[in-house]
């Protein structure tokens, strides 16, 4: 289903609503938002899985649909999980440990709204709109952190902990990145970025190949990702922050971590891929969209296969003394560049 010009004006006119309602509320709920998102993470943990065996020289998801590979496991598990019981520790507390999984993924689609999916398509664009996308980001870390206090756990406490110092690191590095791509577009609006990489025909990547390489990064460490998901140490701490959690709620903190790794990665598509560039056209433009950012995300899949995961000490090491002075180094970069934009 495309979001397109002429099915918003339909639909509003059908409702008796604003367009702009419609559009608001047709992006998170189908494209870019949860309709897409939900078949494309299905689609993600399975390559997740396969990719892994492969390299590991394992099967992967097998015996579920054995002719399409597994490929129905992903399916199964969902289904299984949405019927589970909810299961609410006794010393708990309750109305945060209910609401909290609940609020922050709730806050994400803020997220969908505002990322564009191709020409035309988005819930609402804003001169702010890459603030935007961050502020929605970076509320989900204190909703963590209240996930593992209000659980009443020492593993969900200790990945409270872990939540707290990965949070700290890699959003000063994100936010370095979005504030170097901001000065050299001279913008903070996502749509007039892209056009201003399809009217240049310079993408941001070969512009300012550091400040994608530190977002990319920083996007890895803020989703629990291989080699940076100390928040999730299986081996040690359980499932951190959610290790109490049951059911649709344990179903929502983990697609918490897939669907920001979804956002960051449509963003980076946006910022550094020129969007929807070379195309004009909805669908081509979707189409670009979708294979950039799946690529991305498989990129971002396929480490787990091939990195270990790296102590905290080491995490906060490569961060503030590495990457952090790199990120500095971006900003000259964006201002030898920013007159190539205009």
């Amino acid at each position: 289903m495309v979001l397109d010009i002429d099915l918003v004006g339909t639909i509003s006119t059908y409702l008796g609503l604003p367009p702009e309602l419609v559009r608001a509320v047709l992006a998170p709920l189908i494209y870019p938002g949860l309709g897409v998102f939900t078949v494309i993470v299905l689609f993600l943990i399975w390559a997740e899985r396969k990719i892994a065996a492969k390299v590991q020289l394992r099967v992967g998801p097998y015996y579920v649909s054995k002719r399409l590979h597994g490929a129905l496991q992903m399916l199964a598990d969902g289904i299984r999980v949405a019927f589970q019981e909810v299961i609410i520790p006794l010393e708990a507390e309750k109305p945060a440990y209910i609401l909290a999984p609940i609020l922050s993924f709730a806050a994400l689609t803020v997220a969908f709204a505002v990322v564009p999916g191709g020409p035309g398509i988005y819930g609402f664009s804003s001169s702010m709109s890459l603030l935007i996308v961050y502020a929605a980001i970076s509320v989900s870390p204190i909703l963590i952190i209240l996930m593992g206090w209000s659980s009443s756990n020492k593993f969900s406490y200790i990945g409270a902990g872990r939540e707290t110092l990965v949070t700290i690191a890699g959003e000063v590095t994100l936010l370095a990145s979005l504030l170097s791509v901001a000065m050299m577009y001279k913008s903070l609006d996502i749509l007039e970025i892209v056009e201003i990489q399809r009217q240049t025909d310079i993408i941001g990547l070969v512009a300012n190949p550091l400040a994608a390489l530190l977002f990319f990064i920083a996007a890895l460490l803020l989703t629990d990702r291989i080699p940076f998901d100390l928040v999730l140490g299986e081996q040690e701490i359980v499932q951190g922050p959610f290790t109490e959690y049951t059911g649709v709620l344990y179903a929502l903190t983990l697609a918490l971590d897939y669907g920001k790794l979804y956002v960051l990665m449509l963003l980076f598509t946006s910022l550094f891929l020129g969007g929807w560039a070379p195309f004009d056209s909805v669908i081509l433009g979707v189409v670009a969209v979708l294979a950039k950012t799946i690529l991305l995300l498989l990129l971002a899949v396929f480490l787990r296969s091939v990195y270990a995961r790296m102590r905290i000490d080491q995490v906060a090491s490569v961060f503030w003394g590495r990457l952090f002075p790199l990120a500095l180094l971006s900003f000259i970069i964006s201002a030898l560049v920013a007159p190539l934009y205009g």
